[in-house]
Parts: C-alpha cells; structure tokens; sequence
C-alpha cells in the first residue's frame, strides 16, 4: 500500500455496524463536524483540507460501507438509506450531540436523507448546519458520465470488474476535474489503489447504483433543501460536467435567497482542487451557524 494511504489507515478506527467493520477516523477538537465522502473513493478525499478541519473541529469522517477501508461484502444491496444509518449509528457510537454536515458527491444524498428524517420528526442526530459540494441535489439536473450510466445497467456486474481500476476509470476521473486542477499520475496511482482495496473491483458497480436512488427520491430530498430545515451552503465547482454551474442555477430557481459560493475554475472535487477555498467558505459559514 501506498505510504500516504498507510498513514490515513493508521489515523483511523473500525466499528461495527450490521456485523461489517466500518473504518473512520476522528481527529481535533471543537464543533462535531461530520464529513461525509463521495464516490468512488473515501474520506482520503479530505487529507487536503484535514488539517486546517481539525485545527477548528472534532471531525467524524467515515468510509461508507463497499468504499474505501471499510468492508465490501459482494452480494449486497447497498443504498443510501443505509448509508444515512451508519452515519447514524457512528454518531450514536461516539456518543456525539450538536453535529455539523461537510458532504460531497453520493454524499450529498446521505446528507439530504438526513435532513428528511429531521423533517419527518424522526429521532435522529442533532445536525446544526451543512455544507454541500458538488453532488446530484436535484436528480433533474444531474448528467451522470457514461460510464457511470453503463455500470448502472443490467451488464454492469460484467462491465464493472472489468473497468474499475483500468484507465477507462482514470479518463472518467480526470474529466470531472477542472483544466488546471486534474490529479497527475502519482495521485491517480493513490486514488486506484483505494478503488480497488479489498472487493473493490467487484463491488464499485453495486455501490454507484445509488444514482437510480436520486430519482426514486428525488423530491424526498429536494424537500429538506427548499424549506431549509437547517442552514445549508453549497460550495460549487462550476466546470464540475455532473452537477457544476448547472447545478448552482437549478439551486438558485427551487431556494430562496441561496447561500451559494462558487469557485471559479474547480470542478467535482472542490477539496481536491481548491482546499484552501473550501475550507475558507466552509469554515466562515459553519462558526457563525452553529
């Protein structure tokens, strides 16, 4: 394994949920903040703006069930829904109160199911605030790669073991990236090698059907948005092809007076590409909510 991921591996943790091991990692003090990943990959996505998040807070970022260093079992459904449960369930675990939201890409979703559940009255975590990145918030709106859309059909148990990790993945990365942001190939080297730890190349597949879930729910998860149950940011990259400034101009029709920062350049992985900004938007957002 790669040094760097060593290193993160060696920061975190595992609990059990369901009876599959669930790593995370919790570091600093301050305001519980919950980070919650994207796919394909896992919270390595936050090594970038880490160490300026836990200077301000006691940060939560677990890897979801079939991604990263958590388990991967192969014959499983895995959905949003339960994601949102072991969020949960880890938050219980830790024994957090006030909570604050970072999420991006499938993220988001967990996020928006979340807040469904405080909209319904369902007992649940405390969340405060929540900041989104890019991601699939209104299902309308979201223009999935082909890739993403060929794993999702039918030949997708075929095509997926096959693909994942090749350099079919590495070009439907890349492109998701801003001109002059793109990770070079040392950094593509580290994100295949979290894609294809453990089962990872026979479950990618099942995990990214996720995206049929948006439009099943999508007014579900529209809802907690529109009627800002909590207060809520998104942090934009508008060259993002999936949900970047199209995104934003959808947000801007369906929520009134938006709190939106966009980041010019930056594309679908805003933490990646633009840390500093992140963290800078986010930060002077969440002090001030929670």
């Amino acid at each position: 394994m790669r040094a760097e991921l060593t290193d993160w591996m060696s920061k975190g943790n595992y609990f059990d949920f369901d009876g599959h091991r669930i790593f995370y990692v919790r570091e600093g003090k301050g305001p519980t903040l919950l980070l919650i990943h994207g796919y394909p990959f896992n919270t390595y996505d936050w090594h970038r703006i880490w160490p300026d998040l836990t200077a301000h807070y006691d940060v939560i970022a677990p890897d979801m069930l079939g991604m990263g260093f958590s388990d991967k079992p192969i014959r499983h459904h895995y959905s949003v829904l339960e994601h949102a449960d072991m969020h949960e369930a880890l938050l219980r675990h830790l024994g957090a109160g006030e909570t604050l939201l970072l999420a991006h890409d499938l993220g988001v979703s967990v996020a928006q199911e979340l807040l469904a559940r405080r909209l319904e009255g369902t007992e649940g975590p405390d969340i405060r605030a929540v900041v989104l990145l890019n991601g699939g918030l209104f299902y309308e709106v979201y223009r999935p790669r082909v890739v993403q859309k060929l794993l999702g059909t039918p030949l997708g148990h075929l095509v997926g073991p096959l693909l994942s990790g090749t350099g079919v993945t590495d070009v439907a990365v890349r492109e998701m990236f801003g001109p002059d942001t793109k990770p070079d190939a040392d950094d593509m080297r580290t994100l295949r090698e979290v894609l294809l730890y453990g089962n990872g190349r026979f479950v990618n597949h099942l995990v990214g059907r996720f995206v049929a879930e948006r439009a099943v729910h999508r007014d579900r998860w529209a809802e907690p948005l529109i009627r800002k149950v909590v207060p809520t940011r998104l942090i934009n990259g508008p060259l993002d092809p999936n949900s970047g400034a199209h995104l934003v101009a959808r947000y801007r029709e369906l929520v009134a007076d938006p709190d939106v920062v966009s980041l010019p350049g930056i594309g679908h992985w805003p933490q990646l590409e633009d840390p500093a900004g992140v963290f800078n938007a986010a930060h002077a957002f969440l002090r001030t909510a929670n």
